[in-house]
């Protein structure tokens, strides 16, 4: 996606729609600099183990009982996520989840779904929460009412408080559909039954040798990771790791002959074998493996535990700031960051390399070609269709529709891009009706993290397919139903929070 991006960006003044310096403004956007110290934030929090306590005390609440866990777990992912990337939230607590399956005695597929719906849904929570509610909050301050924007963010805050109102309704309606669909007591067993699937994961266990120092564990392939497109061979995986892969599980299969040569894909699943030392290793790098078994105690993955209480103090201080308006957002969020690195929650390597470059320049990308659009007659051209369609139906309806839409584009691009498409499509369709902007521009923030459908919708989705052994079509059943819940309370609260 990055690449394309960069190639929207040679292409546009090649082809005279835009001059160099409109191409490349980008670069100097204000949100690209917030985004990047939202990923140092994150990283902060991971790296002093608040993420994985939240997962120990979860553990420790909810007991044997399956309903209180994933209540539990769908409100702590959701509340994590709304201050870090959803993605980072759900990889960590993933082997967290697994462990507490094993101990309940549970399919992991009852629990990985409800993980990865927590995760898109604090998408929603919150305007730093995920990339696209940057992308459509910018999106407001460049049109014509921008300067109305910015007088009446004091009366609602859309800038810095929570960005979704009805969110909690959100998260309060999933918690009540998926425990319909994933508790002891729902009525709809038969579903449940038909995505029970065997067991994912092989234990962790010891050898049994005299040492007790080698053992087994499950790791999976997120998003982003270097290893995808490569062979074993090419990866030199055993030299590198310290570690012999000696199984690969694909699609539910595994997969046995040639396997160092086999190129590996999204979602593929390694065991592998080795010390202990070398696989606690693999869960120091998040970005290139998941590993799907606990071998090493919190200490061991989060280096800079001793300072959790000043990161939770940088957390406050950045979220304060934004919330009282006293700074720009991404003044707030560097200042968030430098707190971090002076209390040594964070050091320099670790603030660098946590920031997922592909995503900055997918927006640096996107954003001239937004802009190409609205030069061109692009925008005005699908919002006459879209009004002279279904103008006469109602702003209702028109939010229903953008909602879809958004949805729908979403499936089969990133939801940054689709921000950036519908953003501008929103808000002058508001425009053409005489209507608020807010109410349009928050349901496409809300619709472009509703990627509930397919497993490939979101890197969150695609984490979650090989440790609860789903299959398309399970995303398919339980995302559509759970997709319109969302869509019917955003176009009746929004509306109603947000006056039309």
């Amino acid at each position: 996606m990055d690449v394309v991006a960069l190639l929207v960006i040679v292409a546009l003044p090649l082809l005279g729609i835009l001059s160099v310096q409109e191409a490349l403004a980008g670069f100097s956007d204000p949100n690209v600099v917030l985004i990047a110290a939202l990923f140092v934030i994150g990283e902060g929090l991971v790296r002093t183990g608040i993420a994985y306590r939240i997962g120990e005390w979860m553990a420790e609440r909810a007991g044997n009982s399956e309903t209180r866990l994933i209540v539990l777990l769908m409100v702590s992912v959701a509340g994590l996520g709304s201050v870090m990337s959803s993605t980072g939230v759900v990889a960590i607590f993933i082997p967290v989840v697994l462990s507490i399956a094993a101990r309940m005695k549970v399919s992991p597929s009852r629990l990985m779904m409800p993980l990865a719906f927590a995760g898109l849904i604090s998408g929603m929570l919150s305007l730093v929460a995920t990339p696209p509610n940057v992308v459509v909050h910018s999106e407001l301050l460049r049109t014509e009412h921008g300067a109305n924007v910015v007088g009446i963010e004091r009366q609602h805050k859309f800038s810095t408080r929570v960005i979704s109102p009805d969110s909690s309704t959100l998260v309060h309606e999933g918690d009540v559909l998926l425990l319909d669909l994933f508790s002891p007591k729902d009525d709809l067993r038969n579903l449940c039954q038909t995505m029970r699937l065997e067991p994912l994961h092989f234990k962790a266990a010891y050898f049994i040798d005299q040492s007790r120092e080698v053992g087994m564990a499950e790791v999976a392939l997120p998003p982003g990771s270097q290893l995808i497109g490569k062979n074993l061979l090419e990866l030199t995986f055993r030299s590198r790791w310290g570690l012999n892969v000696v199984g690969l599980r694909r699609d539910q299969a595994a997969i046995d002959e040639q396997l160092v040569e086999e190129k590996l894909k999204l979602g593929d699943t390694l065991l592998v074998i080795g010390t202990w030392k070398a696989i606690r290793q693999l869960q120091t790098q998040p970005r290139d493996f998941l590993v799907l078994s606990l071998p090493a105690e919190v200490d061991n993955v989060a280096p800079a535990l001793n300072q959790a209480p000043y990161a939770l103090i940088s957390l406050a201080v950045m979220v304060g700031l934004m919330i009282s308006g006293l700074v720009p957002n991404v003044i707030a969020a560097l200042i968030g960051c430098l707190l971090m690195g002076a209390s040594r929650c964070i050091d320099m390597e670790s603030a660098y390399r946590a920031i997922h470059w592909q995503s900055l320049i997918l927006i640096v990308g996107m954003l001239p070609f937004a802009l190409a659009l609205q030069k061109t007659g692009g925008i005005a051209l699908a919002v006459d269709g879209l009004v002279g369609v279904l103008g006469g139906a109602g702003p209702y309806v028109i939010l229903a529709t953008l909602f879809a839409i958004t949805a729908l584009i979403g499936l089969f691009i990133s939801n940054t891009a689709t921000a950036v498409l519908m953003a501008p499509v929103a808000i002058t369709t508001a425009q053409q009706l005489g209507a608020s902007p807010y109410p349009f521009a928050m349901i496409v923030a809300l619709a472009a993290s509703a990627a509930f459908m397919t497993p490939v919708s979101s890197p969150v989705n695609t984490l979650v397919l090989g440790p609860g052994q789903y299959r398309f079509a399970d995303f398919v059943k339980v995302g559509v139903p759970f997709t319109i819940l969302v869509m019917i309370v955003s176009v009746v609260m929004v509306p109603w929070i947000f006056a039309l």
